[in-house]
């Protein structure tokens, strides 16, 4: 599998990373309902066995579960994957959900406790929140740097005010932005500015958290857990939800030119950009991977992607409840 220089990093990463999310089940306001541990444990090494070289996690993912079951996963392996985590959102005893730049350095710590690993090879700042203590943030991340407890630092949700005031500190190695057809938005000026500065992106949600991985219906929606976020997303329920499934079915049809999945082929509408570096796919068991896999090389035609773009903007121009 080919891999790629990942920012200004020695990194050299697959164009896609296991995304490691949903495997932290459900027990907390962005959960993806229960999960089976030893499911996620064989769709981590299924993909390591495949070839992808790159695991992203955060410690918020299941309130510290996913970062342990990545932990589970990777012992015993010969050749470990690079580990990347992310910090700045943190849990309280009753579960509730807070932002702090003024803890990296514990969460750091306590990361690297459940990761069983001495040394994080990507450390991001999830969310710039609270944002006037960005700096205090960045700083201990660029310190947990320097003391090798993180190899290379980076961020999340970023945009290029607060990259730039990063910069002013210490480098920023990557960014990690949602990027999918249904949320284009950092295309514009974000993805345009990480590229001039040499700033890797492994993008989030390449498939849109499986709503355009091509097997997403009304009734398979109605059916999901409540603990699941999904189902009470605006993009999942209605009005949105007709008008990207027709999109879905643009992406199968081209999808079946080339005996792929649709949600190979959403990826690789991400991956068309030549700022993005890797985009991270989810799975929690390993059929999944095995269903998303060719995203590590299939690549759309400039005609197929201005085919995809075409519908796309005549998606934008109508109201919700509209057909293409």
């Amino acid at each position: 599998m080919q891999t790629q220089q990942l920012g200004n990093t020695d990194l050299e990463i697959t164009p896609i990373g296991f995304g490691a999310w949903a495997i932290g089940g459900g027990e907390w306001s962005g959960g993806w309902g229960s999960q089976d541990d030893q499911e996620s444990i064989a769709a981590i090494n299924r993909a390591l066995d495949l070839g992808i070289n790159w695991i992203d996690t955060a410690a918020i993912y299941g309130l510290g579960r996913s970062e342990q079951v990545v932990g589970k996963a990777l012992q015993g392996r010969s050749e470990r994957p690079y580990i990347f985590t992310k910090s700045t959102l943190r849990w309280k005893e009753d579960r509730s959900v807070y932002n702090s730049m003024k803890e990296i350095r514990q969460e750091c710590e306590e990361s690297l406790r459940r990761l069983e690993t001495d040394a994080i090879d990507l450390y991001q700042i999830h969310w710039p929140n609270p944002d006037e203590d960005l700096e205090e943030g960045w700083t201990a991340m660029a310190d947990l740097q320097k003391e090798g407890k993180v190899r290379w630092i980076g961020v999340s949700n970023f945009d290029i005010a607060q990259l730039k005031r990063a910069q002013g500190i210490a480098p920023v190695s990557s960014l990690q932005p949602p990027f999918h057809l249904l949320k284009p938005g950092v295309q514009d000026e974000i993805l345009p500015y990480c590229l001039n500065q040499g700033i890797g992106v492994i993008n989030y949600s390449p498939m849109a958290s499986g709503l355009l991985a091509g097997k997403m219906t009304s009734e398979r929606i109605e059916n999901m857990p409540d603990d699941d976020w999904r189902k009470n997303s605006d993009e999942f329920t209605e009005p949105n939800l007709s008008r990207n499934l027709e999109l879905v079915e643009l992406l199968k049809g081209i999808g079946e030119r080339h005996s792929r999945s649709t949600g190979v082929v959403a990826i690789a509408w991400t991956l068309h950009n030549p700022a993005v570096t890797g985009a991270i796919v989810g799975a929690r068991r390993p059929g999944q991977v095995d269903e998303i896999i060719d995203a590590a090389e299939f690549r759309l035609s400039d005609d197929e992607f201005a085919e995809i773009e075409a519908f796309r903007q005549q998606m934008a121009s109508k109201p919700p409840d509209a057909t293409v």
